[in-house]
C-alpha cells in the first residue's frame, strides 16, 4: 500500500549488532570513566586556589565542546540515518538516550524545585510521567514500530490515507514541541548564566550553540550518541550532591531508603515555624502591606497625587538638608518610577496586592510538605471544597501528564530507531529504569533540601548568610531574593522568596559541597536541556522537511535536498525559540505542561484508535484531532494569566470544575476520543488494505492478514 511500510526488523545481522555493541559499551566506559576523572582533577585544582569562574568556564566549554565533538564525527547526509539513526540502536542505549531525551530543564531543574514549594501535590508529576511511560509500553511503541515510519505525522498520513492528518499532524508537532522546547532554552540560559556569569539573554545564545552543532550535523545519530554522553553526566551530577547531603544528615548513603525519617523532622520544623513569633510578624507586615496597596486601589487618582506629593517632599528635604548623594539619587529615582497614568497604577499595585498577599502566609506561602491536598474534608464547607478541588486538580494533572507523554512526537520518536519490534519494546522498559533513578531521587533531595534550610538557614544572622544566597541573588533576583522585612538582623523563613527552579542548582552550595561540584550539577542541568532541546528541535524540522515538504509538496525531492532542508529549518525554528525564551514568558514547569496537554489532546486519540480500531478513518482523526487540540487550547486561552495577556482576554476567569489551565488536555482528550469515533462511524470505512494491515501490526499470526 503506498506510503506504508510494514517493518519485520533489522537488515544488520546479528554479529554486527553484537560487536557494534560491544564497541559501544567500551567507547561509553572509557568516557565514563573519564568523565570522573575531569571532575576529580577540577575538585583538585580548585583546592589549590583556582578561581570558581574558572571552573565553571570550564565545565561550560567541556560539555559544550564534547556534545560538538560528538555531532561533529556522526554528521550525515543519508536519509535512514539523519531521521531514525539507521535503526540500530540498541535497545540498552536507546533507554538512556530516551531517558536523556526526556530529563528536561523540568526534570531535572524544575521537579525537586516543585516538590520543594508543592510538597505532596508534586507528586503528580512523577507519578504521571512515569505513568506514561507505562502507556508508550503497552499501548504505543511496539506497534509504531511495526509500521517503521519515520515520524508521527508520516504515520498519521499513512494510517489515515492522506495529507489532511498529516498536516494536522505537522501543525500539532510543531506547536507541542516549539512550546517544550522554549522552556528547555530557558533552562539552557539561567545554566549558562550561572556557570560563566554571561547575561541571561547571551547565555541562551551560548548554550544554543552546543544544540545546534549536534542535532544541525548528524540528525538523530548523531542526537542519539550525544544524548547517551548526556544521561551519564546529568545522572552523576543528580546523584552526588544528594548522597553527599544524605550522609551529611543520616549518616546513610542511600537518601531514597531515609528521607522519610528527614521528613518526619521537617514537619516538626513547620509546626514551630507556623507558632515563631518573629515569622508571625514577618506576615504581618506582609498583610499590612497588602491592605495598603487594597486601599490605593479604592481611589487611584488620591492614591497616586498622595504618592507623587510625598515623594517629592522627601527628595526636597533631603537637598535642604544637604542629603548623601545615594539618597538624593534613590530618592530621585522613586519619584521617577511613579506609575504614569491610571491604568498603569491599577495593574503595578494589583500585582504588589497579590505579591504580598502570597508571601503573607505561614511557611513562606508553602504548604505542609507531608499534606496531602489543600482544605480538610472533614471541616466547614469551605475546607471540604477546597480538598475536593485540590484533589480533582492532582488526578487531572496526573492524567494529562500521562497520556501526554504517551503521546510527544519527540519521544516517540526514538523508539523508530531500534533496529526491532522486540527491541523497541526492551527500550521501553529501560527507559524507564534510567528515567527511574532520577524520579525516585526528586522527592528525598526536595525533603532534604528543606531540612537543611529549616534547620541550617532559618534564624542565621543576616551578616553570617552563606555566599550562595547571594551568588544566585546576582543571576536572577526573581528566582530568590532575601530582604530582612522586620529589620530584626535575623533570618525567617517568610523573608526568603525561592524559585524552584533553582532548588537542584544550589543544593552542593546549600549542603556545603566545593564549588566544583555545583559546576558538575549545572553541567548535568545543561546536559538535560540540551538532550532535550536537540531531540524538540529535531522534531520540528523533521516534521517540516520529511512531512511537509518530501511527502506533500515534493515527492521526488533527492535526500541530499530533503536533509539540507531539515538543517536550514533547524536553525531558523533554533532562532526563534531563543529569542522567545530571551522573553522569560512563563515558568518552566508551566510550559513544560502545557506541551503535554497539547500533545495528549492532538495525538493520543488518534494514535490509540489508528492502532487499536481499524474503522478509525481519515475525517475521524481529523476533526477528532482538531476539536481535542482547540477544546485544550481555548481552555488554556482563557484561563492562563500568561496566555490571557497575549490574547487580550479581560472576561473574568470561569475554570470549568475548578481545574486549572495546567490540566486543559483533560477536557480535549475525551472530545477527540469523541469525534473520532462518532465521525468515523458516520463517514466511509478506511481501504481493505489499511484495516487488513492495522489487524496485523496487533496481531501478526492471524490467518489472512497481509504484511
Amino acid at each position: 500500500m503506498a506510503g506504508m511500510t510494514f517493518d519485520h526488523g533489522s537488515s544488520t545481522s546479528a554479529s554486527d549488532n553484537k560487536a557494534f555493541k560491544a564497541q559501544l559499551n567500551k567507547v561509553y566506559g572509557w568516557y565514563t570513566g573519564g568523565f570522573i576523572a575531569f571532575v576529580i582533577v577540577l575538585a583538585v585544582l580548585e583546592q589549590m586556589g583556582l578561581p570558581r569562574n574558572w571552573i565553571g568556564f570550564t565545565f561550560l566549554l567541556a560539555t559544550v565542546l564534547l556534545y560538538a565533538g560528538i555531532g561533529v564525527m556522526s554528521r550525515t547526509s543519508d536519509a535512514s540515518e539523519y531521521y531514525v539513526a539507521g535503526r540500530r540502536v540498541p535497545a540498552l542505549y536507546n533507554g538512556m538516550a530516551t531517558g536523556a531525551d526526556w530529563m528536561s530543564a523540568a526534570s531535572f531543574i524544575g521537579m525537586a524545585g516543585t516538590l520543594y514549594l508543592s510538597g505532596f501535590g508534586g507528586l503528580a508529576f512523577i507519578m504521571g510521567w512515569t505513568g506514561g511511560y507505562c502507556l508508550v509500553a503497552l499501548f504505543l511503541a511496539p506497534y509504531l514500530r511495526k509500521f517503521g515510519q519515520f515520524t508521527i505525522p508520516d504515520f498519521l498520513g499513512a494510517r489515515y490515507e492522506g495529507n489532511l492528518p498529516r498536516l494536522i499532524g505537522i501543525l500539532a508537532a510543531i506547536l507541542c514541541s516549539f512550546t517544550y522546547v522554549v522552556a528547555q532554552i530557558y533552562g539552557v540560559g539561567i545554566i549558562t548564566t550561572r556557570l560563566s556569569g554571561l547575561a541571561f539573554e547571551i547565555g541562551i545564545f551560548v548554550g544554543l550553540g552546543g544544540i545546534l552543532v549536534c542535532s544541525f550535523l548528524g540528525g538523530m545519530r548523531a542526537v542519539t550518541w550525544t544524548q547517551v554522553a548526556q544521561y551519564i553526566i546529568l545522572i552523576i551530577a543528580y546523584m552526588i550532591p544528594l548522597v553527599w547531603l544524605s550522609v551529611k544528615q543520616t549518616s546513610v548513603p542511600i537518601p531514597q531508603a531515609v528521607y522519610g525519617y528527614q521528613l518526619q523532622k521537617v514537619t516538626a520544623a513547620e509546626n514551630k515555624l507556623k507558632s515563631d513569633p518573629k515569622e508571625l510578624e514577618v506576615i504581618g507586615i506582609f498583610k499590612a502591606r497588602a491592605a495598603e496597596f487594597d486601599a490605593k486601589l479604592k481611589d487611584i487618582p488620591a492614591a497616586m497625587a498622595a504618592d507623587k506629593a510625598a515623594a517629592e517632599k522627601k527628595l526636597a528635604d533631603l537637598k535642604a538638608a544637604n542629603g548623601s548623594a545615594a539618597d538624593i539619587q534613590a530618592a530621585e529615582k522613586a519619584l521617577a518610577s511613579q506609575p504614569a497614568d491610571v491604568a498603569a497604577a491599577k495593574k503595578a499595585w494589583t500585582a504588589a496586592k497579590a505579591a504580598n498577599e502570597a508571601r503573607a502566609k505561614p511557611l513562606a506561602g508553602m504548604p505542609p510538605h507531608a499534606a496531602q491536598f489543600a482544605g480538610d474534608p472533614n471541616g466547614d464547607e469551605k475546607a471540604r471544597a477546597a480538598f475536593d478541588t485540590s484533589r480533582r486538580n492532582f488526578l487531572a494533572l496526573i492524567f494529562c501528564l500521562m497520556v501526554g507523554t504517551a503521546a510527544l512526537p519527540h519521544i516517540l520518536m526514538r523508539y523508530y530507531t531500534t533496529p526491532s519490534v522486540k527491541e523497541a519494546r526492551e527500550s521501553v522498559a529501560w527507559s524507564l529504569f534510567f528515567i527511574f533513578l532520577l524520579y525516585f531521587s526528586a522527592p528525598a533531595l526536595a525533603v532534604l533540601v528543606k531540612y537543611e534550610i529549616f534547620s541550617v538557614l532559618v534564624g542565621t544572622p543576616f551578616d553570617k548568610l552563606p555566599g550562595w544566597i547571594a551568588n544566585w541573588t546576582r543571576v536572577d533576583p526573581g528566582l530568590l531574593s532575601v530582604v530582612d522585612i522586620n529589620k530584626d538582623g535575623i533570618f525567617q523563613l517568610g523573608e526568603m522568596k525561592i524559585g524552584g527552579d533553582i532548588i537542584v542548582l544550589a543544593t552542593p552550595e546549600i549542603g556545603g559541597l566545593p564549588y566544583v561540584v555545583s559546576g558538575m550539577v549545572a553541567a548535568g542541568g545543561l546536559a538535560a536541556a540540551l538532550s532535550t532541546a536537540d531531540g524538540l528541535l529535531l522534531t520540528i524540522a523533521n516534521a517540516l522537511s520529511h512531512d511537509l515538504y518530501y511527502k506533500m509538496i515534493d515527492p521526488n525531492a533527492p535526500t541530499s535536498r530533503r536533509v539540507a532542508i531539515s538543517k536550514a529549518l533547524l536553525l531558523v525554528v533554533a532562532l526563534l525559540a531563543a529569542s522567545v525564551a530571551a522573553q522569560k514568558p512563563a515558568d518552566i514547569l508551566f510550559l513544560v505542561s502545557a506541551a503535554f496537554s497539547f500533545a495528549a489532546a492532538a495525538f493520543f486519540p488518534a494514535l490509540v484508535c489508528g492502532i487499536f480500531w481499524k474503522r478509525a478513518n481519515k475525517w475521524g482523526a481529523s476533526l477528532g484531532m482538531m476539536a481535542g487540540l482547540g477544546t485544550t487550547f481555548y481552555y488554556m486561552a482563557t484561563t492562563q494569566a500568561w496566555l490571557r495577556g497575549i490574547f487580550g482576554v479581560t472576561s473574568p476567569v470561569e475554570l470549568w470544575w475548578g481545574i486549572q489551565p495546567i490540566s486543559a488536555g483533560l477536557f480535549g482528550v475525551p472530545v477527540g476520543f469523541a469525534v473520532i469515533i462518532i465521525v468515523s462511524l458516520l463517514t466511509g470505512e478506511p481501504k481493505k488494505e489499511t484495516q487488513e494491515l492495522v489487524e496485523h501490526v496487533r496481531y501478526p499470526n492471524l490467518k489472512g492478514a497481509k504484511a
